[in-house]
């Protein structure tokens, strides 16, 4: 378990102290300090609406950590390992009407080599879900496990199997730590293969395996509850457009274009300052324009 965990930074096993301290109040259920009272899209701001909210994207966050972690410790015994893999398209195939018929379907991980022959291919989807949110607080654990596997299965499993010649896995974990049969089955094929890799017990690469998991899930849920959420929508600011309808001159496009970059990475200072840049860039005369723009530059650098 993380709490128990030597924190050696090389292995990602490492918090600071804001996220210890959270860490410690989701395990004993105590309120953290200092969270907002309210979330961006209207709702109470609760541990349970944090891990649950799409606001934010920190949903998303969670499942590509997951993804990533795991196709990391795929890789140090398989060959091809492969991110968001796209399927082939189909041709005629007969899929149930719950499959995932579209041409763009694609799934996190694909490995070779991982249950038995070294050419044949196993393909994974990851899905990361809280247990205590409203549309699932009602229902117990295992229900929970199984009907996300299910739900996973029937999407993919048939087509996998019957265009791509291949194995597919769900690889279901929830906020709390677990995983779901078939992930649990996974996870322990793979510390099957590092133990004998590296020539460590079972039981010591299990309880790793464990480790990074446990951290993967334990980071992405302190982003969540302390995350950025906007309370507005940013404007999309398009200087080429406007360039192109001799609105703005060279300059006034050059700088438009670095609030553009500095809107995306979150790194204004101000944040309705956008909004009225851009209008004045828009509606004043090239000397103010050029005002505007150095002390736009002083606050870049500030």
């Amino acid at each position: 378990h993380w709490l128990t965990v030597v924190p050696i930074s090389a292995h990602g096993f490492a918090l600071h102290k804001t996220s210890f301290r959270d860490a410690l109040c989701m395990r004993y259920g105590w309120q953290p300090e200092h969270l907002p009272l309210h979330c961006p899209c209207g709702h109470p701001f609760t541990i349970d609406h944090a891990l649950s909210c799409v606001s934010g994207g920190y949903s998303v966050l969670r499942h590509n950590e997951l993804r990533d972690v795991t196709a990391s410790i795929l890789d140090e015994v398989c060959h091809g390992v492969e991110l968001e893999r796209s399927l082939m398209p189909l041709n005629g195939e007969k899929l149930h009407t719950s499959a995932n018929t579209s041409a763009e379907a694609r799934l996190d991980i694909s490995a070779r080599g991982f249950w038995s022959n070294r050419f044949a291919r196993s393909m994974f989807d990851v899905r990361v879900f809280h247990p205590n949110a409203p549309s699932s607080r009602k229902s117990s654990l295992v229900s929970q496990y199984k009907k996300h596997e299910s739900s996973k299965r029937r999407q993919y499993e048939q087509r996998v199997r019957e265009v791509e010649g291949s194995s597919f896995v769900p690889l279901v974990f929830s906020t709390a730590g677990g995983m779901g049969p078939a992930c649990t089955t996974t996870f322990k094929r793979l510390a099957n293969l590092l133990a004998a890799r590296h020539d460590v017990p079972y039981a010591a690469m299990m309880n790793w395996l464990r480790c990074r998991v446990s951290f993967a899930l334990l980071r992405s849920t302190i982003a969540a509850l302390r995350g950025f959420r906007r309370t507005f929508k940013m404007p999309l600011l398009q200087p080429a457009l406007a360039l192109t309808e001799g609105r703005l001159n060279w300059l006034c496009g050059l700088i438009c274009w670095t609030m553009h970059q500095s809107v995306l990475n979150q790194q204004m200072y101000f944040p309705p300052l956008p909004t009225l840049t851009y209008f004045l860039f828009v509606n004043s005369d090239f000397f103010f324009q050029i005002l505007l723009a150095l002390l736009l530059l002083l606050l870049r650098l500030k």
